[in-house]
């Protein structure tokens, strides 16, 4: 393994990632200029531009398209039950 510390990746709120994908889908900006003018990487617009426009992409084939609410729920609620597990595991070697 390598010295090298791991980035870690920005969290953006759900208001933030719908604006940005407003930029392109309402004010006509290209995903390029949006993703320059507010620091963020091309594909993250992408993947949010598509979530909000709900339209197919190449990996909706396999996997239904969540707009960026129903995507933030899920997250929520993934690390939630990740918690949960935890602590049952806790709680059952206590016993």
């Amino acid at each position: 393994m390598s010295n090298k510390t791991k980035q870690k990746r920005p969290n953006y709120t759900i208001e933030f990632k719908q604006d940005a994908a407003k930029l392109v889908n309402e004010k006509g900006y290209t995903q390029k200029q949006a993703a320059d003018n507010l620091g963020i990487s091309l594909s993250a617009i992408g993947r949010w531009v598509r979530a909000e426009q709900g339209s197919p992409s190449p990996s909706a084939i396999k996997k239904s398209v969540l707009n960026l609410i129903d995507q933030d729920e899920l997250t929520r609620l993934r690390k939630e039950v990740e918690q949960l597990r935890m602590e049952r595991e806790i709680l059952q070697g206590a016993l």
